[in-house]
Parts: C-alpha cells; structure tokens; sequence
C-alpha cells in the first residue's frame, strides 16, 4: 500500500511486508517513507496550514461525521485488519473498532461547540471603554507518532481532535500496524478531509526524526515508551510536546470489596489483549490476611476463563505478544521474580508469541515484574496494611497513569483518590476503563498533557485575544 502524502497516494522509499504475530503469516505491504518523503510531508502540512485553519468549523464537524460514518459501516473489515496486523482478539479488535467510531463522533461534537471567551475590560479603571474576546486558533502542523496496541483507536485520539481543531497532521504509525493507519486515511480521503488535513508516512526511526525536531512542526504527540518519549522531549525544541507514555496500574480492593465479583473485570484488565495496554492491571493490593487466599483465587479464576491462542477466535482473550522477543522478556521476567522469591500461581508457560496468564505472589519490589512497565500476560498480588499504606505502595513506582479502586466506603475512596499520584481513580472497577472523552494520561514517567478530544484541543489550539475600544 502506497503512501498518503502531499494528498495523494503515492509510492515509498522501501516497501515492508506486514507479518501476524500469531502465526508470522503476511497480512499485508506497506509503503514506508524516506527522511526526504518526511520531510515532503512537513513542508506540505506547513504550505497548507493556512487553509486547513481557515475551513470553518460546520465543515470540519461534517467531515469527522462522514468519517465515522464510514468506519461505522466498515467495523468488520477494520477489526479484522486490527486483529491480523496488531495480533489484538478478535473480540477486542472489534470493540476498538467502536471506539474509534465513538471517538471521531466525540470530535465531531467538540467542533460544533469551540468555544470563545467574552473578557469584560472595565473592571480596572485602564479598562473602561474596552472589550475583550479571546478565540482559539490552531497551533498548526501536528506530527503524530503513535503505537501498535492500538492501531486505530489510538490513532484516532491524535487525528481526530487536531481535523476539529484546523491543524494538519503528519502521522507515523507504528511500523508493525500500518495497514490500520493506511485504512483510516482513505475514509478520510473518502470524507472530504481537505487536502493537507492528513498524511501518513510510516517511517524507520531516523527517517522519522524530522517530526521531531524540525521546527516547522508546532505540536508533537507522542505515545509509546517512556525512555523514547521523554527523549523526544529533549530534543523537540520550541513545540509543544504531549506525551502519552508507559503504565504499571493497580487496583486497591479495600477491605469491604465484592472481591468474587471483582474477579470477571481483574481478569480482563490484566490478560485481555496479553496485558499489551498501557493501563493494563500489573498489581492488585489486597488486606495483608486476605492476600494469600486471593491470589489462589485468582489464579483458579484465570486458570478457567482465560483462553490463550488464535486472535482470530472469538473467544481468545489473551493473545500472541507482538513479537518473539517481548514474549522472552515477559519469561525472562518472570524467571527473575521467581529467582528472587516470588511464587507463581499459574501461567507464565510460552507457545510461540504467546504466554499464558501468569499470577504472581510475594514479589519483591526491585523485580522488574514489580517495578517496570510488563506489558505482557502477568500481574503481582500483594498485600497491605492500611488505606495509607496500600497509597504509598502504589505511588512508589516511578509511573501514574490510572489506578482501581473497589469499595464502597465513599470516605476510603475520597483518601484514595486524594493520595494516590495518577491522572486517573476508576471506582469499582479496574484500571483499563476508558470513555473516550474524558481526558486521558499520566504524571510522573507516565507522560505529559492529557488525550480525550476536549482536553487535547487545549493543546491543540492557542488563545488569542482582541482588544476592543468602541
């Protein structure tokens, strides 16, 4: 598949065949850009930033609509390219694929709302006579670097806000799931996306660098890796830069929990999609006399309704990771707890790219599996001794994404979500729970800015004032 770049497809620098990751069979041919077709691009989305900021806002709203009018009628078609390229379940892929309905429809209705500001200038003596208004105005060209885990959705969280916002985007999807990326752009071709509004050029890191520090690009955002990200942001120069970056999310269960309840939703939030979701559940904290008991529990829980295989079957949850060498780290991880006294429960065994759903116990704090972002099939159990303390163990790592909370103790909740250093508490429920709309990220090594299309058009659009003097 060509590139779309300068609003027309046209052939790369290289071509990359596109592997499953379950099986290593071909799913597709992508066209991948040179340094000098990156560059193309950048100076495209900085000749036409202009006119895609002039196109009024009734005209952007109507195109995100027919955008997501389209993918609505191609979900099928969508997931099964997000499930061949991504290795992502089919059920899971599907329900990405709504996702990304939901979030072009969620721009489409910010657009129709952009707000203003009328600024009474008379409250000070040196402002009798004058008015103000202050209007929001694109930043202008956007590069958007954005992972495999999420091929569309993801993707979506950075298009979308920037076409309601009037900013050309210059995207690079990850080199393993181009194909999703590729598909979006026709739909938005399709829609009526003025020329300039999107292209797409997937890239080799070097090729791609330009998007960082050329300073034509007046917003990078970013999701992946902390250690990329954060070096991103070294080097970004006077850009604005959002990061969305890594994860080690937990889930408090204080002592009132429906802890059998629960257990349906830990399963999902640490396994589905092979934990390779940056708010994937890595701990659960439970009351030091409950700890062993639950972590049995748990791992029977797992053990009987987690299926490991085909991403293709409907009724696989936890599929391959994405590629040979993830799943020996997760193992080399696991091996590592374990060396170090940690016990496993269940799972940690590998067929292929997959690893079955590993339940560790009594894992100290230094293990990776602990501390590190796992990004695979594993979770830890631990206990605690007080609301405080369960805070403090889940603050002491170095990311603060989202964290769980089950109780119905309103007064434990609000300590908690007083405490606990996250951009998001998710009440009765795990981590992994998102909306598309509200805002989404972290602090600490988990980013920078906040995704969901209100919060990112903060970024996105800058304030500009006129004084009127009547």
């Amino acid at each position: 598949m060509p590139l779309f770049l300068e609003g027309r497809w046209v052939e790369g620098a290289t071509e990359q065949v596109i592997r499953s990751p379950h099986d290593g069979a071909e799913v597709g041919r992508a066209g991948f850009a040179s340094g000098a077709q990156v560059d193309r691009a950048i100076a495209f989305a900085h000749q036409r930033a202009a006119d895609v900021a002039r196109v009024p806002l009734y005209r952007r709203a109507d195109v995100l609509g027919r955008v997501a009018d389209l993918l609505k009628a191609r979900l099928e078609d969508v997931a099964r390219t997000i499930c061949g390229e991504a290795g992502k379940p089919m059920a899971l892929a599907r329900a990405e694929a709504q996702r990304g309905v939901e979030t072009f429809q969620c721009a489409e209705a910010e657009a129709r709302r952009m707000d203003g500001e009328a600024l009474p200038l008379d409250t000070l003596p040196r402002g009798e006579g004058r008015f103000g208004v202050v209007r929001r105005f694109p930043v202008g060209p956007v590069a958007a670097v954005s992972p495999f885990n999420f091929p569309l959705n993801l993707v979506a969280h950075k298009v979308a806000p920037a076409m309601a916002a009037g900013c050309p985007v210059v995207l690079k999807p990850a080199s393993q799931t181009p194909l999703t990326a590729y598909l979006l752009a026709h739909l938005c071709e399709e829609a009526g996306l003025v020329e300039g509004g999107l292209q797409v050029v997937p890239a080799g890191r070097r090729d791609a660098d330009l998007l960082v520090t050329d300073d034509r690009v007046r917003l990078l955002s970013f999701t992946g890796s902390p250690a990329v990200g954060w070096d991103m942001k070294a080097r970004a120069g006077r850009k604005k830069v959002v990061l969305e970056l890594g994860g080690n999310a937990g889930v408090i269960l204080l002592p009132d929990a429906d802890v059998t309840a629960a257990l349906p939703a830990l399963a999902a939030g640490a396994f589905a999609y092979a934990g390779q979701v940056c708010i994937s559940v890595q701990r659960i904290l439970v009351p030091d006399g409950k700890r062993q008991e639950f972590a049995e529990a748990f791992g029977a829980h797992v053990q009987a309704s987690v299926k490991t295989g085909d991403p293709a079957r409907d009724d696989v949850l936890n599929g391959p990771l994405i590629d040979e060498p993830n799943a020996r780290r997760v193992l080399e991880w696991i091996a590592e707890a374990r060396a170090a006294g940690a016990r496993v429960v269940t799972g940690g065994e590998r067929a292929g790219n997959a690893v079955t759903p590993a339940v560790l116990a009594d894992v100290p704090p230094d293990a990776r599996a602990y501390a590190e972002e796992a990004f695979g099939p594993l979770v830890c159990v631990e206990g605690y001794a007080s609301v405080d303390d369960a805070a403090a163990r889940l603050n002491r790592g170095r990311f603060g994404l989202q964290a769980g909370v089950y109780t119905n103790d309103l007064k434990a909740l609000w300590r908690l979500y007083d405490r606990l250093e996250v951009g998001g508490v998710i009440h009765n429920d795990v981590p992994t729970f998102r909306v598309d709309q509200m805002p989404y990220g972290g602090v600490k090594d988990s980013g920078l800015g906040r995704e969901g299309i209100r919060y990112a058009l903060e970024d996105l659009t800058e304030r500009r004032l006129l004084v009127l003097r009547p």
